[in-house]
């Protein structure tokens, strides 16, 4: 245990009957600076005294906030469903439990239903929260470009003047649509086999757009609790309209917009409701709004028709497999900064790769380059690619194998 240091001796004044006046003088004066010698330490005692009491008051203040905060009973999240003349209905976040129960009477004339609200333990209505968007949504707006260009995707120009159309132009010149007396598109549906570039296509718009682009998966939009996946549907489409002009781009749509069926599971009537949620949100938007959407699907034969009608999807861009003319263009792309070996004929190579698709292709340009470093060499051959065609042959033969047998 740690004690105050004791306080400095008080100067004592002694002076000799015998001592001259001069010796009288100079005794004094020496005891005037011992004591302000001693004034001195006092002060600055005392200043630290002060600073330590600051420190102990900051201390003691927080020990009793977090006091405080240890006695307070949790609030719980809750949204209003209904108001009224009996009570005010609300649903708990987490377990979807509905109940009726009272607000505050400050808060009589500020509820409105959909806000979202702070309940004690006894479900009474404690306090109105900001309708903040979902922290998810947030998570989802790209705010670094992805490094594609419409150049890096090959077979596809036709496809790629359409979105452009329907997506960019709206957006850069909005007064060319109001002079011709069209609407734009209010929606871009891409749909074709898996690896044929839609996904790249919607980087390549989020890089050369000026506009937020925000990318989510259908998959992502599937929650487990009741109301979550439409509530997340809503807070995407309320950040695209802060922070329009945007983009919203859904991948695997599928897995959210599929047909209906009579199914009663909770799973099932979930993902139906926030597929209603969606298409309310596209029916929603003004046409000349600032806001575009873009879709991908490798399952169209999946969709719902609902989701395809005019007015929600206006373009329904098929992505196909690319011809022979896609495919060297896509391998030139790949290969472009690839130290290719003189005399090898890349056209040639391309010829061959009937059914391929751009991500097999680019998947082909990888195993060629590996089969030089395998072999020590610095330049890829026509044989390398001969060999990383055969590879991913038996690859895919060895796979259809396995799918066979089970």
């Amino acid at each position: 245990m740690s004690h105050s240091p004791s306080l400095p001796d008080r100067p004592r004044l002694e002076l000799d009957p015998e001592m001259s006046e001069a010796e009288r003088l100079e005794a004094i004066r020496q005891h005037f600076r011992r004591i302000r010698q001693v004034n001195d330490e006092l002060e600055e005692r005392l200043d630290d005294a002060q600073d330590r009491r600051g420190d102990l008051k900051t201390d003691v203040d927080e020990l009793k906030r977090e006091n405080e905060v240890l006695k307070t009973s949790s609030l719980y999240i809750a949204s209003v469903e209904e108001i009224t003349d009996d009570g005010v209905v609300i649903k708990q976040h987490g377990n979807n439990q509905e109940v009726l129960t009272e607000a505050a009477t400050r808060l009589d004339s500020d509820l409105r239903p959909g806000d979202r609200v702070a309940i004690n333990d006894s479900f009474a209505v404690q306090q109105v929260l900001d309708d903040e968007t979902d922290s998810r949504a947030q998570a989802m707006e790209v705010t670094e470009s992805p490094d594609v260009v419409y150049d890096d995707i090959g077979g596809i120009s036709d496809q790629i003047r359409e979105v452009r159309e329907a997506v960019e132009d709206p957006l850069d010149d909005p007064e060319q649509f109001a002079k011709v007396g069209v609407d734009p598109p209010s929606g871009v549906l891409l749909h074709g086999p898996p690896g044929t570039g839609k996904t790249m296509l919607a980087k390549a718009v989020a890089n050369e757009s000026n506009a937020t682009f925000i990318k989510m998966a259908g998959s992502e939009l599937v929650r487990k609790f009741i109301g979550e996946g439409a509530r997340l549907v809503r807070d995407l489409f309320e950040l695209a309209a802060d922070r329009e002009p945007a983009v919203i781009f859904i991948d695997e749509i599928d897995a959210v917009a599929a047909k209906r069926t009579d199914s009663k599971t909770s799973g099932d009537a979930e993902v139906q409701r926030t597929m209603m949620q969606l298409l309310s949100e596209m029916d929603g938007f003004d046409d000349r709004g600032e806001v575009r959407i873009m879709a991908a699907t490798n399952r169209f034969d999946m969709l719902d028709e609902a989701i395809l009608r005019p007015g929600r999807f206006d373009r329904l861009i098929e992505v196909p497999e690319p011809n022979a003319e896609g495919r060297a263009r896509i391998l030139e792309i790949h290969t472009r900064d690839m130290n290719v070996a003189e005399g090898t004929e890349v056209s040639e190579v391309a010829s061959e790769l009937e059914g391929y698709s751009g991500a097999d292709i680019a998947s082909l340009a990888t195993e060629a380059g590996m089969f030089a470093i395998r072999d020590g060499r610095t330049e890829v051959t026509q044989s390398d690619f001969e060999q990383a065609r055969e590879k991913l042959q038996d690859a895919e033969q060895d796979e259809q194998v396995i799918n066979y047998q089970y």
